[in-house]
């Protein structure tokens, strides 16, 4: 296992700078001037040739590529021309909010969509299999945008002044600060070395900051923020690992072990949990770990309309403000965060089958 390891790392090097350099063209292919996009319309000829000359953007592409590869093998990802700020910097501050809302929709996917696939392929043809099935299907079909709409009228509007009121945006009540852990145990730490970025970027990880510090009330507050983002992206992913699993489990309830164990008395609920849904993981485990990456696209759309300061906010402002080393910044982590899920996948196969070998 440790040499398959070592080799997928290898062969995810090259995915890897080939996302990093296509991310670096099409970037600097978007339609619109960065001077204008940052410094307004009106900022003269003079003003936009210094700010490109500052930047670098004066360079051919390929020059530009071979020094931003200079600075990346040094551990800097470049200063947003936006902010004026470090990326890493901003990345450690907006990543954590994402890793969050991925984990709580993915958490809600799972959950809800494994046991409504095996209670719709237990219930096959039945109103509960036919129900199951036309909910994914809406589940699949309704744009992230849309619901994420919808939730904020039935929950913010709607339900303004009842117990299920929900906050529409941000990330945390106005007001309330998240003190880090780090501050609250006195941990001496530095600022601007990499045990400070190490401790922040956990910090801003405010369900788990809170839980360490037992701070209940950011612990609330920042769950409830949580709750209609998370719902929002976990449709799709939900839906979709609905089915798979339905259509896995058909496919091993049919087999001969099944219908023995069945004969020879074994309750149907160990039939279902010990020799059916154990055998029926692999295309389940398979479609999560893809899931994961699509819901690291769909936070784009999710945070950008529940104004929850994430990833996905962060691209789509920079996309817009032609800044190029964040987009390029949050591309690279995100390829790193898909590819490593892949390979977590790929080493889950030998556990769940001992028929197969990673060698």
């Amino acid at each position: 296992m440790v040499q398959y390891t070592f080799r997928r790392v290898l062969l995810a090097i090259p995915v890897v700078f080939a996302i990093m350099a296509v991310t670096f063209i099409l970037a600097r292919s978007i339609p619109g001037d960065p001077c204008k996009a940052i410094l307004g319309e009106k900022a003269s000829a003079e003003t936009c040739e210094r700010f490109t000359r500052e930047h670098g953007l004066d360079q051919p592409i390929p020059v530009q590529f071979g020094i931003y590869l200079q600075n990346l093998a040094k551990g800097d990802l470049g200063d947003s021309i936006r902010f004026g700020r470090p990326v890493l910097l901003i990345m450690i501050e907006r990543l954590p909010t994402t890793i969050e809302l991925g984990m709580a929709a993915m958490t809600i996917a799972v959950v809800v969509g494994i046991p409504l696939g095996i209670i719709a392929a237990v219930k096959r043809n039945s109103p509960v299999d036919v129900g199951v099935m036309i909910g994914a299907n809406l589940g699949v079909s309704l744009p992230v945008f849309f619901l994420g709409l919808l939730l904020i009228y039935v929950f913010a509007v709607l339900l303004k002044d009842t117990p299920f009121a929900l906050p529409p945006s941000g990330r945390i009540p106005a007001g309330m600060v998240a003190t880090p852990f780090y501050e609250v145990y006195d941990i001496a730490v530095e600022e601007g070395t990499p045990k400070f970025y190490f401790l922040e970027f956990f910090a801003n990880l405010y369900i788990f900051n809170s839980i360490i510090t037992a701070n209940w009330e950011v612990l609330q507050g920042t769950t409830r923020h949580l709750i209609l983002p998370a719902i929002a992206l976990s449709t799709i992913p939900l839906a979709i690992i609905a089915r798979i699993t339905r259509s896995s489990m058909l496919e091993v309830l049919g087999l001969d072990y099944v219908r023995t164990a069945r004969a020879k008395g074994v309750p149907a609920n160990r039939v279902i949990s010990k020799h059916a849904f154990r055998n029926a993981l692999l295309p389940v485990v398979t479609i999560v770990g893809l899931q994961l990456g699509a819901i690291l696209g769909g936070a784009v759309l999710t945070e950008t309309i529940l104004g929850f300061a994430g990833v996905g906010l962060s691209v789509f402002e920079a996309i817009t403000a032609r800044d190029f080393p964040i987009i390029q910044g949050f591309v690279i982590i995100i390829a790193i965060i898909y590819v490593s899920f892949n390979l977590i996948v790929d080493l889950s196969y030998g556990f769940l089958d001992p028929r197969i070998r990673l060698d």
